[in-house]
């Protein structure tokens, strides 16, 4: 059913639509903030036992800044 959805010129299209619409500057910002969602959301998924060791490692940066 979906087996053509995704073809190259499909792609481009997609790609000019969103240059049109968002302009040349604001699309790497869109890729940047997607990455780190992307990024934030897999660490969530990874559940607290690693999250609670890289907030504590940050927390102790924070408090030699200070």
């Amino acid at each position: 059913m979906f087996g053509g959805l995704f073809q190259p010129t499909h792609l481009l299209v997609i790609l000019i639509i969103a240059l049109l619409v968002f302009g040349p500057g604001k699309i790497p910002e869109i890729g940047s903030s997607l990455g780190k969602a992307i990024r934030g959301f897999k660490s969530a998924m990874n559940g607290p036992e690693e999250q609670s060791g890289d907030s504590t490692d940050t927390k102790r940066v924070e408090n030699r800044k200070e």
